[in-house]
C-alpha cells in the first residue's frame, strides 16, 4: 500500500512514519524542514518534498510514486500560542493546506482514504468531566478555531464528493523527540538546575495524556479496515486525567532532586481548564493504550538527559 503523510517530519509524523514503515507499507511525506537521504531511511521514508501541501507538490509525488491509497495529514499549525501571536500563519498552516489537499484528493484520488489531526481544543472550556465527539465544539483560540474548520472542510468533501475521512481529535500528545510545550520546558529548567519552578496556572490543569508512540500506533490503527462511513470523528484520548502539577512532580521525581514548583495562578490564554476524552468509540475498536504515563514520563527524561548530553 503507498501512503503519504503530510507533516511527517513533525513531531508525530516521524512516530507514525516508523510505525507505518516497520507494518511493511511504503511511505512517502510532504511538509516543512531538510530530510537528506540517509536521514529518510533512518526514519522509514522512502520519499520526501520539502514544501507545501499543495498541488504541485502532490502531483510531483504522484507522478514519481504513484497515487496513495491512504493520506495521513498532519501538517498543520500546532501551537496556541503562536496561533495567538500569528493568526493568518497558522490560519493558513492549518485550514489552507488542507484545503489544498482535499481539493487534489477530489480531482486526482477521490478513492483515497484520508486520516486528519484534529485537536481536542475544538471543544474549548467549561468541561468538567470526559468529553465525547458529540459535544459542540467551542474553540477559544485560532488554533482550536482552526482545526475546527479543517474539520468542518474534511466533512463537507466526505459528504459532497465521497472523500471517505476520519478525523482524529487529539488530547496531550507527549514522548521522545518533543522539543516544545510543558515538558520540555519543566526539562530545559531542570537541567539548568534552577531551584524552583515557576510555571503559570494553578497546577490543577487537567489533561488527558498521551505517550505519542501508542498516538502513531492509534492514527495507523483507526485507517484498517477503512471505515465505511464517509466521515466520522475520533477522540485519541486515553480518558485518564493527569494534572499538570502531578505532571511536574513526576518529572522532577524522574530527574532526581527536590526542585520546588510554585504556579502563578494565572492561566494561559486560550488553555481551558481540563480537556478529558471520552474513550467510548476506541474502546469500541479494541484499542488499548499500551504505554502508562510513568513509564512515558521515565523515557521522556532519558531521551532528553541523552539528547542534551
Amino acid at each position: 500500500m503507498s501512503i503519504w503523510v503530510t507533516g511527517a517530519n513533525g513531531f508525530i509524523g516521524r512516530h507514525l512514519v516508523r510505525e507505518l514503515a516497520d507494518a511493511g507499507h511504503a511511505v512517502h511525506g510532504v511538509g516543512h524542514g531538510a530530510v537528506d537521504d540517509a536521514e529518510a531511511r533512518r526514519l522509514g521514508l522512502q520519499s520526501w518534498i520539502n514544501g507545501e501541501v499543495d498541488a504541485a507538490n502532490l502531483n510531483a509525488l504522484a507522478a514519481a510514486h504513484g497515487l496513495p491509497s491512504l493520506v495521513f495529514h498532519l501538517a498543520g499549525g500546532s501551537s496556541v500560542g503562536l496561533s495567538i501571536e500569528r493568526p493568518f500563519e497558522d490560519f493558513s498552516r492549518t485550514v489552507a493546506s488542507t484545503a489544498r489537499l482535499l481539493e487534489w484528493l477530489r480531482g486526482f484520488a477521490p478513492n483515497c482514504s484520508l486520516v486528519a489531526a484534529s485537536s481536542a481544543a475544538v471543544y474549548g472550556a467549561d468541561h468538567s468531566g470526559s468529553i465525547p465527539e458529540s459535544a459542540v465544539p467551542a474553540p477559544m483560540s485560532p488554533y482550536g478555531q482552526h482545526k475546527l474548520m479543517m474539520e468542518q472542510l474534511c466533512r463537507s468533501y466526505a459528504h459532497s464528493f465521497g472523500i471517505r475521512c476520519t478525523v482524529v481529535r487529539l488530547f496531550s500528545v507527549y514522548g521522545p523527540n518533543l522539543r516544545k510545550q510543558l515538558l520540555w520546558d519543566i526539562c530545559l529548567r531542570l537541567k539548568a538546575q534552577v531551584p524552583s519552578l515557576n510555571l503559570g496556572g494553578t497546577g490543577r490543569e487537567i489533561r488527558d495524556w498521551t505517550d505519542v508512540r501508542d498516538v502513531a500506533r492509534l492514527l495507523a490503527g483507526v485507517a484498517e479496515p477503512a471505515s465505511q462511513d464517509a466521515f466520522r470523528v475520533v477522540n485519541g484520548g486515553s480518558g485518564r486525567g493527569t494534572s499538570v502539577a502531578d505532571i511536574a512532580d513526576g518529572l522532577i521525581r524522574q530527574w532526581g532532586g527536590d526542585t520546588i514548583v510554585r504556579y502563578s495562578g494565572i492561566g494561559r490564554a486560550g488553555d481551558p481548564v481540563s480537556l478529558l476524552a471520552d474513550d467510548e468509540s476506541l474502546r469500541r475498536i479494541g484499542f488499548d493504550w499500551r504505554i502508562p504515563l510513568d513509564r512515558g514520563l521515565v523515557d521522556y527524561v532519558a531521551w532528553f538527559k541523552k539528547q542534551a548530553s
